[in-house]
């Protein structure tokens, strides 16, 4: 443990305004939003300090995935007249150890450096149980007049008959594999499954993906159904709409049953990766004898001001089971140490929330899906255009995507937009300031974009509402 991080014993019967149990991404944004206030702040954790993205999640994912895509890169460069590129995996232990590596030092640097720069923080290593008056850490009782549970989540395993008597693999644990196995089965269609089922393919495993709907089901269907045919142009098998029936050891790896259509099917792999979902960090915490309710799937229960069942007892990040991404669990923990410090005057909003999958192409999303908005009773007029239609794409020669927008038929205004793009990731954000922004589609495609980029497949998109862009010159909006 690095001496900023072992905790201090002068001053263990001193009162603090805030106790703050997780030392991930929303743990230390609560402890410094409340130190930068002028608070007093216990931090309090057990384990790696930094929690899941710079951990297991975020980082080591990305850096893993574009290495991947460098391989893939290679193989695709014929589709440039007379250019040949070779790449192949010459040592993945290598890969892995640069991975671990960077992942050592953003975490000093982001997280265990940080701590001595706020002077309002002390940390306490433990695990923390909530008491009367505060908190309880190896048998210390640490007096704190308001506290916030910031303890994350971890992946969980679905209730399929047999699963507990295999060796499967999570979203963790595939991460620090140093060797590369066969072939690979992936259980669950989501963000993580469809991220990790492709990485895994472009560094040489014969991957299946297997899902209970289709893959990313809470995206538009148009990008699962296309990024579906992409993942296939890439050899990775998705078997989509099945019931699961057992899995169980086999001699040569795994077998899972299933069932689709009506017919009993058996898939084998050498490894099983489960990326169904993640359960919340609660164990421990005494949350029932203290008063604070949890939704049936484990989350803590909150409301709009982060606040739960129990007067002075916040809670944010993913043990809330809320828009599980590190952007915002940071978010909903700086609106938790701002409201119990302050009196409760912020709301948590994600109208204008940001969503990326960073599959290639990358899935980027912001407000509402056209069935989401007509759920909620809202007529619409939708715009979609595939990246055949936007410049960029096409001096890349990498037209794999589309675009589509989502607009209020009466007053014209943004609703939602959901992109399919190489680039995708890097474009949403303009949606996202034009949602918050009350913009409609109209001043979207009377703004200059610049040209050649992804981003401008935005324009063309908004101009497609009352355009056919394929009879516009370039940049002629």
């Amino acid at each position: 443990m690095n001496d900023c991080c072992t905790p201090d014993t002068k001053d263990r019967t001193r009162r603090y305004d805030l106790a703050v149990i997780g030392a991930g991404s929303a743990g230390f944004s609560a402890a410094i939003t409340a130190a930068e206030q002028g608070a007093n702040v216990a931090l309090v954790s057990h384990g790696t300090i930094g929690g899941t993205c710079v951990n297991i999640g975020c980082v080591p994912s990305k850096t893993l995935i574009r290495a991947a895509e460098t391989l893939h890169n290679s193989r695709a460069s014929a589709r440039f007249a007379g250019v040949s590129a070779h790449a192949e995996v010459s040592d993945w232990r290598a890969t892995v150890r640069q991975k671990d590596d960077l992942v050592a030092g953003l975490r000093q640097a982001k997280y265990a450096d940080l701590l001595p720069a706020y002077n309002g923080v002390a940390y306490r290593e433990g695990q923390a149980r909530l008491v009367e008056g505060g908190v309880e850490v190896g048998g210390t009782h640490i007096a704190a007049g308001k506290i916030i549970i910031a303890t994350g989540a971890r992946p969980a395993a679905p209730a399929i008959p047999g699963v507990e008597t295999v060796p499967y693999l999570t979203s963790t644990t595939a991460l620090d594999l140093d060797e590369l196995p066969r072939s690979l089965l992936v259980i669950g269609g989501g963000y993580i499954g469809a991220e990790l089922a492709q990485m895994f393919a472009r560094v040489g495993v014969k991957v299946t993906l297997i899902c209970r709907s289709h893959l990313l089901p809470e995206a538009e269907p148009e990008i699962g159904a296309a990024l579906t045919g992409y993942f296939a142009d890439e050899g990775i098998e998705v078997v989509s709409g099945v019931a699961y029936r057992a899995i169980r050891r086999t001699e040569s790896g795994v077998a899972l049953e299933i069932a689709r259509d009506g017919r009993n099917m058996t898939i084998d792999a050498e490894k099983v990766l489960i990326a169904t979902g993640r359960t919340p960090n609660i164990d421990g915490l005494g949350l029932t004898e203290f008063g604070v309710a949890v939704s049936p799937k484990g989350s803590i229960v909150v409301d709009d001001h982060m606040r739960t069942t129990r007067a002075s007892v916040y809670a944010a990040g993913d043990v809330t089971g809320r828009d599980q991404f590190v952007y915002m669990a940071a978010y909903g923990a700086k609106l938790a140490a701002r409201n119990a410090l302050n009196g409760d005057s912020l709301r948590y909003d994600n109208s204008a929330m940001p969503a990326i999958v960073f599959t290639d192409p990358q899935v980027a999303s912001v407000g509402l899906t056209e069935a989401a908005a007509r759920a909620a009773g809202r007529a619409v007029r939708v715009s979609t255009i595939g990246l055949d239609q936007v410049p960029r794409a096409l001096a890349a020669r990498d037209t794999r995507g589309l675009i589509k927008l989502i607009a209020d038929a009466g007053s014209g205004h943004l609703l939602g937009a959901h992109i399919l793009a190489p680039e995708g990731a890097d474009s949403i954000e303009t949606a996202v300031m034009a949602i918050r922004g009350g913009l409609t589609v109209q001043q979207i495609a009377d703004t200059i974009f610049p040209y050649l980029t992804t981003v401008e497949g935005l324009k063309l998109a908004a101009l497609a509402f009352d355009k056919e862009v394929a009879k516009l010159s370039c940049c002629a909006g």
